[in-house]
């Protein structure tokens, strides 16, 4: 179970950290972003431990890359094109 945790506390960061470099201009502050992508992934990993129970180490780490996944997208805003456009265009 550690190093399910720890595993799943690296991966959400490396999700977050190519997140915040790819996206930069579509993310709020970036130690929001850094904080948010581990937090994530230590709940999926929590979420599929409970479900799955001991022993599936592989689909937990990919539990949590898609909870840390799902919690970053939330953080996204329009690009700015798409403020720009009216309701009725």
């Amino acid at each position: 179970m550690i190093l399910e945790a720890l595993g799943s506390t690296l991966l959400g960061l490396a999700l977050a950290w190519a997140a915040s470099h790819r996206l930069a201009h579509r993310l709020p502050a970036r130690s929001l972003v850094l904080s948010t992508g581990p937090v994530g992934a230590l709940v999926g990993a929590f979420i599929t431990h409970m479900a799955l129970g001991p022993g599936h180490a592989l689909a937990v780490l990919l539990g949590a890359v898609t909870v840390s996944a799902a919690l970053l997208s939330l953080l996204l805003r329009p690009t700015r094109s798409a403020l720009r456009r009216s309701a009725t265009a």
